[in-house]
C-alpha cells in the first residue's frame, strides 16, 4: 500500500501542477467566461493563485478517493489538512519574500505554487502513513473541504478590498465589476418600464 500511495501522491502533485497552470490561462482563453471564472484565476492576485492550487487538489482528491481513499481511514482529514497547508503557504511565502526583497517576480510566484503543492502532497502522505486525524469525522472533513472550494468560487465575484485579493498589475479585485455593470443595466432597464 505504501508504494501505491506514494505513486498516487506523486501523480496528484503532477496533476495539480498541470491543471493549475492550465487554469491560470483558461479565463482569458475563454474570452473571460463568467462560468469559467468560478474555477480559474481571473487575475494575478494571491487569492486567485490560491484557487489554482485548491481546485486541482480537490478534483484529484475525488478521483483518488474512488480508487484508494476508502482504504485509508483518515483520507478526508489528511486531504483537508493538505489543502489548508497549501493555501496558507502561498500567501505566507509570497508576502515574506516580497516584504524582504521589495519586488514581485513572476517566476518566483510560479515556484511558490509548486512548493505549496509539493509540501501539501508530502504532508498528506505523512498524515496517511502515520494515521494522523485532524478531524475525526470524514464527513465533516469532506464537507469543510467542499465549503472551502465554494467560498473560493463565490469570492471570485465579491471580494474584500484588501491586498490578498488585489491584482498587483491592474489594481482591480475579482470580477465584481461584471456584476456591477449587470446591475446598472438592469436598473436602467427597469426605469424605462
Amino acid at each position: 500500500m505504501k508504494k501505491i500511495l506514494k505513486s498516487w501522491q506523486i501523480g496528484g502533485f503532477v496533476f495539480t501542477g498541470i491543471l493549475g497552470v492550465l487554469l491560470h490561462f483558461l479565463y482569458d482563453l475563454t474570452n473571460q467566461s463568467v462560468a469559467v471564472a468560478l474555477i480559474s484565476a481571473v487575475n494575478e492576485s494571491i487569492w486567485e493563485h490560491m484557487k489554482l492550487l485548491l481546485l486541482p487538489m480537490f478534483i484529484f482528491s475525488l478521483i483518488q478517493y474512488l480508487y484508494i481513499g476508502k482504504l485509508i481511514e483518515n483520507f478526508w482529514s489528511a486531504k483537508l489538512a493538505g489543502a489548508i497547508i497549501g493555501l496558507i503557504l502561498i500567501p505566507a511565502i509570497y508576502y515574506t519574500y516580497t516584504g524582504i526583497l521589495g519586488v514581485n517576480a513572476d517566476w518566483f510566484n510560479i515556484v511558490i505554487f509548486f512548493v505549496a503543492a509539493g509540501a501539501s502532497y508530502y504532508l498528506e502522505t505523512l498524515f496517511f502513513k502515520n494515521r494522523i486525524k485532524f478531524c475525526k469525522s470524514p464527513i465533516i472533513a469532506f464537507t469543510v473541504l467542499c465549503l472551502i472550494v465554494l467560498v473560493f468560487a463565490v469570492m471570485t465575484f465579491v471580494q474584500p478590498q484588501i491586498p490578498l485579493f488585489q491584482d498587483p498589475t491592474t489594481g482591480k479585485y475579482g470580477i465584481w465589476y461584471i456584476w456591477k455593470n449587470i446591475l446598472i443595466i438592469c436598473r436602467i432597464s427597469f426605469k424605462r418600464l
